[in-house]
């Protein structure tokens, strides 16, 4: 009996550097969305948090960029995700975590607030 592939929700955070410049940052951020494509990711929310003071230093620097993406996939992604995340020399730290129902529905209460926030500013 083959062996089951079930989609699951996940969110990543990750730090890069900070002294990349705007197109390096945009060029990255593309790439790993097209790496999610490719591979089947269907991309539900992604939040650039900017620039953040570390609790600790990695490979020397004080700060990083945050870039936290929401998605869906099979669970068969997240080997290659590791993998490619590896390969990248401008990941300082990532973490991936597989979310649960109350997760998902926290995840998504907080995006309609934001919403909301920022219709009401506008």
């Amino acid at each position: 009996m083959p062996r089951l592939d079930p989609v699951c929700q996940y969110e990543i955070t990750q730090i890069w550097p900070p002294d990349l410049s705007k197109e390096e940052y945009e060029q990255y951020l593309q790439e790993f969305n097209r790496f999610l494509s490719e591979n089947g990711a269907e991309i539900i929310n992604q939040e650039v948090w900017g620039l953040r003071r570390l609790a600790y230093p990695i490979r020397k620097k004080e700060a990083g960029y945050y870039v936290y993406t929401e998605f869906r996939a099979k669970t068969s992604i997240i080997p290659p995700l590791r993998r490619y995340l590896q390969l990248r020399p401008y990941v300082m730290r990532e973490l991936i975590v597989k979310l649960n129902k109350h997760a998902i529905e926290f995840n998504r209460r907080r995006q309609e607030k934001l919403r909301m926030q920022i219709s009401s500013e506008a």
